[in-house]
């Protein structure tokens, strides 16, 4: 309350004191060039102002401010362990409210110290912080050859402020096999942890024998190529490398006017082995085509087992197509065979068309049994011999009156009696087995009463 004698009334003020609603507030924090560690005590509110002050385990003391107070430590100078306190004290409380920070070097944390996969695969390798610490902890990744890891083809991070982890991508047994480091540090210390990183090649494959290296034509173009696998029940491979390279090329093939210049530094410097992949493993036969005909070439064949090359096999020269005279031989003699038959039908057909005209020469293939057992039917010699002797045999008797018939003898020329009243006539002969015509005479006698 206030008065004045020149007033006429007393004049008043009021003010309210009242503690701070929330508890005191500790944090630290490095400044960004790592020069300085930042502890910060703050209690905001209340009236009057709190006052705030630090003391720290080495002594280290900040006089008193009212609401906040901030500590300034070099970095790397703060004990491990040991905590930093900060009291707050305010007017209407009888005692002083404290705030404490401990700072502690990070500690580092992985699931597996030795990681071992197959090249090729992806990896990932992991690193955590065991506490939250204070001040907070970066974590930083270095591959096998000591130098920081960041985000690119090859590597793959992805972290927070507790964890990180690191992917090697598409491992190489030469390139990627090693240690890798972890790392973090704070104001108070830093730590750091190895990861080891083994890359394992896989098994290597069976030898690979080429069986068959041979042109497929005359033109010498394409080459087809045949090889077995040693030991297939045991595995261990997934596909072929099949290459094949410049030897020699065939002189008088192509004029030396007509070789361009890239041809010819390719013939002066060292061929190269060109390569066919083949990721098929059950595949044992294979074509290469689009060849020059007039170079000779040489083929081999190498094994993978996914990244794992084996030995390769022995390089050959592929052999000239074979040239099978077989069918050639036998479809000329089956040729021959039927022409000849052909034409043995024909010649014996016309010898027996023309029998009568050329006798010897059918008598000399058919033989002479045929014809005579065909002249002792036609005509009976001895039968007649023993009858009469001068070749004529009446028939019907003697008595009897009328005209008679008589057979001559085979061998007998043709002749007629002077007695005779006809002539002798010539019937058809009759029908036989091969159709020849035979000879018969007829005489006609007549007798006087």
């Amino acid at each position: 309350m206030g008065s004045h004698l020149a007033l006429k009334q007393s004049i008043e003020c009021s003010t309210r004191t009242y503690i701070p609603p929330a508890e005191p507030e500790c944090f630290a924090y490095v400044t960004n060039n790592k020069q300085y560690l930042m502890l910060s005590c703050s209690w905001d509110g209340g009236a009057p102002k709190a006052l705030v002050w630090w003391e720290g385990p080495d002594g280290q003391a900040k006089g008193g401010e009212e609401n906040s107070n901030i500590l300034i430590l070099r970095y790397g100078t703060a004990r491990s362990g040991k905590p930093y306190t900060c009291h707050a004290k305010h007017p209407l409380l009888v005692q002083t409210k404290t705030c404490r920070l401990t700072l502690e070097a990070p500690v580092l944390l992985t699931q597996r110290r030795v990681v071992s996969v197959y090249e090729g695969s992806d990896v990932q390798l992991t690193c955590n912080l065991r506490a939250n610490y204070l001040p907070v902890s970066e974590i930083t990744w270095f591959n096998n050859q000591g130098v920081g890891v960041l985000d690119t083809s090859k590597y793959a991070l992805l972290q927070t402020s507790a964890w990180a982890n690191l992917t090697v991508r598409d491992t190489d047994e030469t390139q990627d096999s090693g240690e890798y480091r972890c790392s973090t540090s704070n104001a108070v210390g830093g730590t750091e942890i190895n990861v080891t990183l083994v890359i394992k090649r896989y098994p290597i494959p069976p030898n690979v024998t080429l069986v068959k290296v041979m042109y497929n034509s005359r033109q010498r173009n394409e080459v087809g190529l045949e090889w077995q696998v040693e030991n297939e029940g045991g595995g261990g491979w997934t596909g072929f490398i099949l290459q094949h390279i410049w030897v020699s090329e065939r002189p008088g093939r192509r004029g030396s006017n007509n070789v361009s210049k890239q041809e010819m530094e390719e013939r002066i410097s060292p061929p190269d082995w060109y390569s066919n992949i083949i990721q098929d493993p059950e595949v044992r036969i294979y074509t290469v085509g689009r060849l020059t005909s007039t170079v000779t070439y040489k083929f081999r064949i190498t094994p993978v087992n996914h990244r794992t090359v084996g030995h390769p096999s022995a390089a050959k020269t592929p052999a000239e197509p074979r040239y099978n005279v077989y069918p050639a031989v036998i479809g000329a003699a089956i040729g021959g065979m039927l022409f000849a038959a052909f034409l043995t039908a024909l010649l014996l057909v016309f010898i027996i068309r023309n029998r009568n005209n050329n006798p010897r020469l059918h008598d000399m293939l058919f033989g002479l049994q045929h014809s005579q057992s065909r002249e002792n039917i036609n005509f009976p010699e001895d039968e007649l011999e023993g009858r009469s002797e001068g070749g004529i045999e009446e028939i019907g008797g003697s008595s009897s009156p009328g005209p008679t018939m008589a057979l001559p003898r085979a061998a007998s020329p043709l002749t007629t009696s002077p007695a005779s009243a006809t002539p002798a006539t010539s019937q058809a002969p009759p029908p036989g087995d091969d159709n020849e015509p035979v000879s018969v005479t007829i005489t006609v006698k007549a007798t006087g009463s």
